[in-house]
């Protein structure tokens, strides 16, 4: 044009819902044929969707029109291809009421069983529990509860100190080998225990067995022997002399 070349992209007007791709070599999609959900219909097929529920479909001039089938009331569609229309009614007919088509309800007086309307039929089960992390005999079932719970434990009547079984009262207070450790029962069960501290001293003290502190009133040990306040007694190292046992504390 003027000794010009211009040049544009052809214009591709689309007259039809489906058109298949480009064919190699060509500008434009075609509409001799349709492509639907993937798939390369020819002019004039006739096929069902992937999806089903017989429901037709037809390939004209690139447009793909689909018919679903009319079903009377009560009824819904089937995917069998020879009876599109069910027989199955959508309400369930159950102890003289009517339920809706998925529709959930309990027995009358019965919480523990729930059941569901499914395509005119009634299915029913039990209510689900909880999964319990007691041992059996803790495990009790009240009235009108569907599901076990958990007792309580018992409150502990006393207080196991050994793999033999002995058990000491609430209150109890014992020492377990060491007289200067005393042990009580505590109401929860648990043992508390506490050392005893000796405070009083002496020069010479007396420890008597089955006592936590030495007793600095009784007397005097010397030598091994035991002396009772102002008790005299010879000196081993000295026979000469002449020991008295006094009692006071240092």
């Amino acid at each position: 044009q003027g000794g010009r070349v211009l040049c544009e992209a052809v214009s591709c007007p689309v007259g039809c819902s489906h058109p298949l791709p480009t064919p190699a070599g060509s500008c434009c999609p075609t509409c001799a044929g349709c492509l639907h959900e993937g798939v390369v219909r020819a002019e004039g097929d006739v096929f069902s969707p992937s999806d089903g529920n017989c429901t037709v479909c037809v390939c004209l001039a690139g447009n793909v029109s689909c018919i679903s089938p009319e079903c009377p009331p009560g009824s819904c569609p089937s995917s069998s291809p020879t009876d599109c229309c069910s027989c199955q009614p959508a309400k369930c007919s159950f102890r003289g009421r009517t339920y809706p088509h998925g529709s959930q309800f309990s027995l009358d007086g019965d919480e523990c069983t729930i059941c569901v309307c499914q395509g005119g039929e009634v299915e029913c089960s039990f209510a689900p529990c909880p999964v319990l992390d007691c041992p059996q005999h803790q495990r009790h079932l009240g009235p009108g509860q569907c599901c076990f719970t958990c007792r309580d434990p018992p409150a502990p009547a006393g207080c196991f100190v050994d793999d033999n079984g002995v058990e000491f009262p609430v209150g109890q207070i014992w020492s377990p080998g060491d007289p200067c450790e005393l042990c009580i029962c505590q109401a929860d069960g648990s043992v508390s225990c506490k050392r005893t501290d000796c405070v009083e001293t002496c020069p010479y003290p007396i420890r008597i067995p089955g006592q936590c502190c030495p007793d600095c009133s009784a007397g005097c040990t010397y030598m091994g022997r035991i002396f009772y306040n102002n008790e005299t007694f010879p000196s081993v190292l000295d026979p000469c002399l002449s020991c008295i046992c006094l009692v006071r504390a240092v």
